[in-house]
């Protein structure tokens, strides 16, 4: 089983059909839905026909409900705590398609207490750096993250946000994610040219380094080999990518656990991911067709 620690929050989508009109109306689609990093790695492995547990919190509320309820209905198993006050994240989708996210994480940060039992049969145990922010859930991904390796359990680490690595500082955030001694990390282009040459294999105790790349080709870096580039999927039709990189986090850790070589695991990666774009589009266009 694929597990994975962190936000589970109600994504608000915003789909602009316009520019903003600053200080007064602009017509838009709005769509809600579950979301969340670690969340939608699992739906999306669920979705793939993996086996996948959610370890986090959500509030005490109607929200946290309907989000558990959500994922519960994907196939997930829940490890969830429940107190406080559900976040939310409003996603802004201007008329390029440019997304623009303003976050409250509120009771997701505040994780604590981890029970060694949440990594009962999993075979890999997934981070996006968004947990390793913000405490006591911070040192509770840490914890579980060597838990993790004592019963060798693959740990994955996804570097989550340029901005967030900026705040933290590349140098402090790649000491970081060493420190956890994963086995993969995952980044995308911007995440990698924050963090710099340190993103590679050599500087990682021989991580695999997946860099996605959006449409364009991702690349794998592995100790002692030339970097591979992998080309991704087409999709016609793409109006929202959100959940795109979580997913194919899913793709590729189910595949690698399965036993599947780097690049085999990357081509599945691709495949799950465009699955994503599909649906998160599919969103986007229903709601246009209801609101118009």
């Amino acid at each position: 089983m694929l597990g994975a620690v962190g936000d589970m929050v109600e994504d608000v989508v915003v789909h602009l059909r316009e520019q903003v009109n600053v200080a007064s109306d602009t017509a838009a689609v709005v769509v809600r839905r579950r979301g969340g990093s670690a969340a939608n790695m699992v739906a999306a492995a669920c979705l793939a026909g993996g086996a996948a547990r959610f370890i986090g919190q959500v509030g005490d509320d109607a929200i946290g409900q309907w989000l558990t309820t959500q994922l519960a209905g994907a196939g997930a198993e829940l490890a969830v705590r429940r107190t406080g006050r559900s976040g939310t994240i409003v996603v802004l989708l201007d008329v390029a398609g440019e997304r623009t996210m303003l976050s409250d994480r509120a009771t997701c940060t505040d994780l604590a207490d981890p029970d060694p039992a949440w990594l009962d049969g999993l075979h890999t145990l997934h981070i996006p750096y968004y947990s390793l922010v913000g405490e006591p859930l911070a040192t509770t991904a840490a914890t579980l993250a060597a838990w993790a390796g004592q019963r060798g359990i693959t740990v994955s680490i996804d570097a989550s946000s340029a901005s967030l690595l900026q705040r933290v500082g590349p140098e402090q955030a790649l000491a970081h994610i060493r420190s956890l001694r994963p086995t993969v990390v995952l980044a995308n282009e911007l995440e990698a040219a924050t963090l710099g040459p340190g993103l590679h294999p050599d500087h990682l105790d021989g991580a695999l380094v997946v860099v996605k790349q959006g449409a364009e080709p991702a690349i794998v870096l592995q100790p002692g080999r030339p970097p591979v580039t992998v080309p991704a999927m087409s999709v016609d039709g793409v109006r929202d990518t959100t959940g795109a990189g979580d997913a194919f986090a899913a793709g590729l850790l189910l595949a690698l656990a399965d036993g599947a070589d780097p690049i085999e695991a990357t081509q599945r990666a691709h495949r799950v991911a465009a699955d994503a774009v599909r649906r998160a589009s599919a969103q986007g266009s229903a709601g246009a067709v209801a609101g118009g």
